[in-house]
């Protein structure tokens, strides 16, 4: 009876998407969970209207927890001429090789496309993979709107969605990748050594940048 009534429970009390095998990040409330890059505490960062917001002048904001195979979902806000981005599979390792989030892992890059004040690479638009790969197209919202963000890993296949669209698919550490590694700015840092995991990176680029409804499914 006692285990009858603990089911029950769980799916009456639990939301629908932790039923589904989804865990929340960032729920609003809390920020529980995260930390400065390289620091243990969380500085720069604070919730507004359930919202996870940053001035940029704190730094990069990472998951106590590594991941693997994942499909992260998330809602971004950029700021008018802002920049910001979500790293993944970063390795936090205390050593001047691992200077920052960026140093080892790709980026999903969140950008004003219209109005930021640089002329933009087709590899810095919303959605790329940050200098590597481009989004088949721009799909993100104004400045200032919300916009949702989607990243999958399963098998190394790394796919990038921004509001629904699929602008960026890749196979992270084949050939193709090493090759366009091999002629970027990550060529000799601890990105170009493809690896399994590693922890989620919010960055704090300089400029407002918002956050909310965070969710992962590990896969």
């Amino acid at each position: 009876m006692k285990s009858i009534i603990s089911l029950i429970c769980l799916a009456i009390c639990l939301p629908a998407y932790a039923q589904k095998g989804w865990v929340s990040l960032f729920d609003g409330k809390s920020i529980t969970g995260w930390h400065n890059y390289k620091k243990t505490t969380v500085e720069g960062w604070a919730i507004d209207q359930e919202a996870l917001t940053s001035n940029g002048k704190g730094g990069d904001l990472v998951t106590d927890k590594e991941y693997g195979d994942f499909d992260l979902q998330f809602d971004f806000k950029a700021s008018p001429k802002g920049n910001s981005g979500v790293i993944y599979k970063v390795d936090e390792v205390m050593d001047d090789a691992h200077f920052s989030t960026y140093a080892s892992g790709p980026e999903y890059q969140i950008i004003d496309d219209v109005n930021y004040p640089e002329k933009l690479k087709d590899v810095q638009h919303t959605g790329a993979n940050y200098d590597i790969n481009p989004p088949s197209k721009i799909a993100s919202k104004a400045a200032g709107e919300w916009n949702h963000g989607e990243i999958i890993i399963k098998n190394n296949k790394i796919t990038h969605i921004v509001n629904g669209i699929k602008v960026v698919t890749y196979t992270y550490g084949d050939a193709g990748w090493q090759a366009n590694v091999a002629k970027s700015k990550f060529a000799k840092w601890p990105y170009a050594m493809a690896h399994a995991k590693g922890k989620i990176a919010l960055q704090g680029h300089g400029d407002i940048i918002a956050f909310k409804n965070i969710k992962i499914k590990e896969l």
